[in-house]
């Protein structure tokens, strides 16, 4: 081939108009210097206050990073926000990928709007254990909530963490309650058996589920069901309203074989259609009759207090925790115990007793 044919060819590349230099380095230097900087905290504080939401990003970002001085200034944050905390209705959503909690949210978040509420959407997603990324698409799935000016909608990734929520998930709660949210929604990742973090996290807990999916009795064995205040029976439209209606009658016979709730309510189960805009104010009458009793018996601040002796547990787990690996003997020793584990020279047991004895 000639080489004016290979120049012709239609996967040949032509070289493109440079960027100026100047301009993107002077850019790309002041992103870097607006990362690196810590926001001034009375002024992030103030914003946060008013209702401004790019400060309400800013201090969520603020408090999931992890670098050193970020999460010295981000308790200070919490310190300050916690006064105005704890005035909101926090409900946690569940349930299998593909029942459709994102289209549920949209459709339930929109009615909280239109009844005068100011709606935060917390959406956990699941992060991958190979490149520790998540897809955080919830925002592109929510198309109108996104929209509406009560609502903000915070996607954040659950790394390392168990119980499908984020690592930093309820001190995100404290600044959408000091930004004047009056009503979050805890999004979680799938069903399991630490979905017990989000129940110790939350006033209400919601479970979506499917008809005729073949999870009924798995549903009742996983014991998700015991933690559960209401049950959700989505995509009841079209050839599916019958199977919803069994699955109904199924589920609220099995709840019936569970020990009365110490709240005093009794968990109920009803059908959905988030996709048809249908039953969902059915959905928030329940949790309005659940809200009204538990305030008036005094279960709900009995609620709170566990929810505050849970977090202070799991708080002092995590600095422990980070506290022990960032130490630099054992640092230093734990890749030692690796290396000899490699040669299989000790045992995951002993190695780990030398590492804790380090940490006397």
């Amino acid at each position: 081939m000639s080489k004016s044919k290979k120049h012709t060819s239609a996967l040949s590349e032509k070289k493109g108009v440079p960027n100026p230099e100047t301009s993107n380095k002077e850019i790309a230097k002041k992103i870097q210097e607006r990362r690196r900087n810590v926001p001034e905290m009375e002024q992030l504080f103030q914003d946060l206050r008013s209702g401004n939401l790019t400060a309400l990003s800013r201090a969520i970002t603020l408090v999931e990073s992890t670098a050193a001085k970020h999460q010295e200034a981000a308790k200070k944050l919490i310190q300050q926000c916690l006064p105005f905390a704890n005035n909101s209705l926090r409900i946690g959503i569940t349930g299998v990928p593909g029942v459709g909690k994102s289209t549920f949210i949209e459709q339930f978040g929109t009615l909280l709007t239109k009844l005068d509420k100011k709606v935060a959407v917390l959406a956990v997603d699941p992060s991958s254990t190979l490149s520790r990324g998540s897809i955080l698409g919830d925002k592109t799935r929510m198309e109108e909530l996104v929209k509406n000016p009560n609502a903000f909608i915070r996607p954040s990734s659950s790394g390392t963490s168990l119980g499908g929520v984020a690592r930093k998930t309820r001190e995100t709660m404290i600044l959408c309650e000091a930004g004047g949210f009056d009503t979050l929604l805890i999004e979680t990742v799938g069903v399991g058996q630490s979905e017990t973090a989000v129940h110790s996290m939350t006033d209400f807990f919601l479970l979506l589920k499917l008809a005729g999916a073949g999870d009924e009795l798995q549903g009742i064995k996983r014991g998700i069901m015991e933690m559960a205040d209401a049950i959700v029976i989505n995509k009841a439209d079209g050839e599916n309203v019958k199977a919803a209606q069994l699955a109904k009658t199924e589920f609220n016979r099995a709840l019936h074989l569970y020990p009365v709730k110490e709240s005093g309510f009794t968990p109920k189960t009803v059908t959905c259609s988030a996709l048809k805009n249908e039953g969902i104010e059915d959905v928030w009458n329940l949790i309005e009759n659940y809200w009204d009793l538990t305030r008036e018996n005094g279960y709900f601040s009995q609620k709170r207090n566990q929810q505050n002796r849970y977090w202070l547990l799991q708080t002092i787990e995590e600095q422990l925790k980070d506290s022990f690996y960032k130490k630099p003997s054992i640092k230093k020793e734990l890749d030692r115990q690796l290396e000899l584990l490699k040669e299989n020279k000790t045992t995951p047991f002993q190695a780990a007793d030398v590492l804790l004895s380090l940490n006397k």
